[in-house]
């Protein structure tokens, strides 16, 4: 078996050659066997990075040797305190885009490819584009990221996972929009609303998961050991109207 640090070594050597991207798929067929671990992620956290799918987890890897890199080559030429996020989220992309197209996960035409095989869009926000077809057990979406580095974004999704698992996402692609901003492609599955969440029952789903108020009880962000838990207002956490139960689509999840 390689050990993550081989991969790093290979890719600073011959970039995403044949050899690298067999590395790769093979960490990443370990770590979704349970052969792996991935040092980011707790044991119950690993649940969620192996739902968000084999693309996503190989462009964790890449993102994790893109910061290595550029913060040890910061190192390496005396600058103090390391690079900034807006440094590491640049080279994150670069080098996910570089790999996902010697992968075949690059999709240049995503909105078309979206479009006959989810639906039109049917949304969009800051974050995402969202397609859909009536009667689909799915969405899909083009995913920006709003977080300081990439590498961040793809944690969001796994961490999602974990906590909300019956929304888990999958990622299955990336892309860059109009506008060049770097998207990752995913689906999750379709909630049918019988109505928006209150505050109180937002308060009990996230209590329920070890999360505290942290804006005494006036907002919507909230704050366990690990993690920070935003953005849980009405809008992205529904009543399913099959369960009748709070269920969480979207929000922002961080590490502290």
């Amino acid at each position: 078996m390689n050990s993550i640090q081989d991969i790093y070594e290979a890719i600073a050597t011959d970039g995403f050659s044949e050899r690298v991207l067999q590395l790769i798929d093979e960490q990443v067929n370990d770590i979704e066997n349970g052969r792996a671990n991935f040092s980011r992620f707790n044991q119950p956290e690993h649940a969620g990075l192996c739902k968000a799918g084999a693309p996503l987890i190989g462009a964790s890897i890449v993102a994790s040797y893109a910061r290595r890199s550029l913060t040890a080559s910061s190192h390496a030429e005396g600058s103090q305190g390391g690079p900034a996020n807006w440094e590491i989220d640049e080279w994150q992309e670069q080098l996910i885009e570089q790999w996902a197209k010697a992968a075949g996960l690059w999709f240049s035409n995503s909105d078309s490819i979206l479009q006959r095989n989810f639906g039109p869009m049917i949304a969009q926000g800051a974050e995402a584009k969202v397609y859909y077809r009536e009667g689909d057990p799915t969405v899909a979406k083009e995913r920006a990221s709003i977080y300081s580095t990439t590498e961040k974004a793809l944690d969001a999704i796994v961490l999602h996972n974990y906590l909300f698992p019956e929304t888990a996402m999958n990622a299955f692609g990336f892309t860059r929009d109009s506008d060049s901003l770097f998207r990752i492609i995913l689906t999750q599955p379709y909630v049918r609303c019988l109505r928006l969440a209150t505050k109180e029952e937002i308060d009990t789903l996230v209590n329920a998961k070890g999360f505290r108020d942290n804006w005494s009880g006036q907002g919507v962000n909230y704050i366990s050991d690990r993690m920070a838990l935003e953005d849980m207002h009405p809008a992205n956490v529904f009543i399913d109207e099959v369960s009748g139960k709070p269920i969480c689509i979207d929000c922002i999840v961080k590490f502290l």
